[in-house]
């Protein structure tokens, strides 16, 4: 098929797209690169920022004692997607967005990471898991010994083999729709960001319902 524009015929071989090579497995190169280093700092910033965002509005919640006070459990899924949402727009071009070990690894299964960068990642995340939690804590220290840090618990009614199956089918409704953002394909004819909205939009119902 040709397409002529300003005089110039242009060939189209069907595709509007490339498919990206796999990465290599062992990438020794990228360990030399200033962006990697960027990738990993933003990976860190970015799961700090979340986690301490994450519990520090679980806490809130919870040191509330009338049944209407506080944001409820929906309103802290909304927290938590439009967290999700602000941090993947402004990590996407940096380090891509990952912001969960859980996405990571399944980009490395799919050869979209080497296995360097995904194991840096998932070390960035962590340690930014742990401190995001510690601030939290040195901020509101004595409501979070109180309430155990925020942490959730299966609410009665439910057996933990089914908050088991809930917690799987969100990270797989996540990991799903961070490789469909990714799909080169999409990116030849969209934005990201009506994936982000639907990111925003889909998550929040399983974190209620976690958070419950």
């Amino acid at each position: 098929m040709e397409n002529s524009r300003d005089g110039k015929v242009q060939q189209l071989h069907g595709k509007d797209y490339v498919d990206p090579p796999p990465a290599r497995l062992l990438d020794m190169e990228e360990l030399k690169t200033w962006s990697f280093y960027r990738a990993l700092l933003a990976e860190f910033v970015a799961t700090l920022l979340f986690l301490y965002i994450l519990v520090a509005t679980v806490i809130g919640h919870k040191k509330q004692t009338g049944l209407c006070d506080g944001v409820g459990p929906l309103g802290i899924a909304w927290a938590v997607g439009g967290m999700i949402f602000v941090l993947v727009y402004c990590t996407a071009g940096i380090s891509g967005g990952h912001i969960n070990p859980a996405v990571t690894l399944g980009l490395f299964v799919a050869r979209k990471v080497s296995l360097f960068r995904a194991v840096a990642y998932m070390v960035a995340q962590c340690l930014g898991a742990i401190c995001g939690a510690g601030l939290a804590k040195s901020l509101m220290k004595h409501p979070y010994n109180r309430l155990g840090g925020g942490t959730n618990l299966v609410d009665s009614g439910y057996s933990k083999g089914t908050a088991l199956g809930a917690e799987i089918i969100g990270t797989f409704v996540l990991v799903y729709t961070v490789f469909s953002a990714t799909d080169p394909k999409r990116s030849a004819r969209d934005s990201h960001v009506p994936d982000l909205l639907c990111l925003w939009f889909t998550w929040p119902p399983f974190q209620s319902l976690a958070l419950a």
